[in-house]
């Protein structure tokens, strides 16, 4: 463990708040920054045994059987700079914070195809053979248990391994049932859901998402607005499970997940791994607005041929993560401040399915920027991704993160962990507060609320200190 600049006594401080609530003016205590170990089995939980999270839990077996390397996980290879440059303190991120070792995780899901991982895996053809036979023992004890599905919010596939129940809440209490059997069968300590499911079909919120009491109450009238993801999210939130989306879909970017958030202490974070072409663009558009060259244009295609590519085939679901696609380039811009460069932008954005790629996906984007004196100038990228490849260790650094927040004192409560904003496309904020999407400040505010949590001091970059 890396030494602390900061004092114990620094490091556990507290401090008053004002937060308004219903017209009131209440004061709360900020809590401390104690972390409870990272002591038994974490248990990870999986909607959707479909390519992301096939290739996420054999990597981990692969890991931890000396067969490969952590290639892409922050927390496994990544490093923390403390104190100045001329310190040399920079600690493995694994080392510098309490997280669950990859040794502690344990693993199920669920899924309308009755697969078990080694049989989805090999059906997903993301990873060798050759590899997934050294891990079948494994993969092949992973089996899914029946999933909430409806048809009507995924319209590209169906599957056999369905529950049934009369009502949304007769689902969800099946949920939370499996939920409890797990801890109870796998000897977890702790749990966190994980969403590797499909997109579903755009969603906008109702008046059924802003509270617990009107959410339960759509959820007992079968309301179609309360898609399956957020019945996962119910359930998992209910339990006091963490909650993860790694898709598109609203899930638990609503008022009723954020109570329950707060309420029970699980924290939520989404939405929409990460992965290729946004990834570029999160990399890209600061580039050219902090080099002040405007942009006239922007457009992005993807051929994919996955069951992602198959789902997002279907225009309802297509609708979802455009949304989530598109509102990078705006948050990022800034176009209000900058309508000379960025006031009058085309963007467009198109998935397309095609079976022959599968899971390698191509990125193609052109890009019409123009530069002094107006004169334009062209940018095109063609990123030759693999999707499942990208995502995988974007679950594990997640799966270890937000159990490290469920553990720490200053996280737990508060709801939605902005801080790991770096994973998603389209990260939640508090209500009001638009999302930031630069890649490299929400690395910064990732690694300095590692920092904040340890009692170290937060780097600024200013470095007027070594000319003193």
């Amino acid at each position: 463990m890396a030494t602390r600049n900061k004092s114990a006594k620094t490091a556990s401080r507290t401090s008053r708040v004002e937060v308004k609530s219903e017209g009131r003016s209440q004061s709360r205590t900020r809590h401390d920054r104690t972390i409870q170990p990272a002591t038994g089995k974490l248990g990870v939980m999986i909607p959707g045994m479909g390519a992301v999270a096939t290739t996420f839990v054999a990597g981990v077996e692969a890991i931890r059987k000396g067969l490969a390397k952590p290639i892409g996980s922050l927390t496994q290879m990544g490093t923390v700079r403390l104190g100045k440059r001329t310190d040399g303190r920079s600690p493995k991120i694994k080392e510098f914070v309490p997280l669950a070792g990859l040794d502690d995780l344990v693993f199920t899901g669920w899924d309308i195809f009755e697969d078990n991982m080694y049989e989805a895996a090999s059906n997903a053809g993301v990873l060798d053979q050759r590899l997934l036979d050294q891990l079948k023992p494994f993969l092949s004890s992973v089996k899914p248990r029946s999933a909430v599905f409806d048809h009507n919010y995924v319209k590209k596939i169906d599957g056999p391994n369905v529950k049934k129940g009369k009502t949304k809440m007769d689902l969800a209490e099946q949920l939370r049932d499996d939920i409890r059997d797990f801890k109870k069968t796998s000897g977890a300590s702790r749990l966190i859901t994980m969403w590797c499911g499909s997109t579903e079909s755009y969603i906008e919120a109702t008046a059924a998402h802003q509270s617990v009491k009107s959410f339960e109450k759509a959820l007992r009238e079968n309301d179609e607005m309360i898609a399956p993801s957020m019945i996962y999210a119910y359930a998992s939130l209910m339990e006091g499970v963490p909650f993860a989306n790694g898709a598109p879909n609203l899930t638990v970017d609503l008022p009723v997940m954020l109570e329950l958030s707060r309420q029970n202490e699980a924290p939520i974070c989404g939405k929409d791994f990460k992965t290729g072409q946004t990834l570029m663009k999160t990399v890209l558009a600061p580039a050219f607005k902090a080099r002040l060259l405007g942009l006239s244009g922007w457009y992005s295609t993807n051929i994919l041929g996955n069951r992602d590519g198959e789902v997002l085939d279907d225009p309802g679901s297509f609708k979802t993560k455009e949304e989530s696609k598109l509102g990078v380039l705006e948050h990022i811009l800034q176009p209000a401040l900058y309508p000379e460069l960025y006031g009058n932008i085309f963007h467009k954005v198109r998935i397309n399915y095609y079976p022959p790629r599968g899971d390698n996906k191509e990125g193609w984007d052109n890009i019409d920027i123009f530069g002094w004196l107006g004169y334009p100038m062209q940018i095109k990228v063609d990123f030759l991704c693999r999707d499942s490849i990208l995502a995988a260790p974007i679950v594990l650094d997640l799966v270890l993160l937000v159990d490290l927040a469920k553990r720490c004192s200053a996280l737990k409560g508060i709801g939605i962990q902005e801080w790991l904003s770096f994973y998603f496309k389209s990260p939640m904020t508090a209500p009001g507060l638009y999302p930031e999407h630069d890649l490299f400040i929400q690395l910064m505010k990732l690694k300095n609320t590692l920092r904040y949590l340890r009692g170290e001091e937060l780097i600024t970059h200013l470095g007027l200190e070594y000319y003193d």
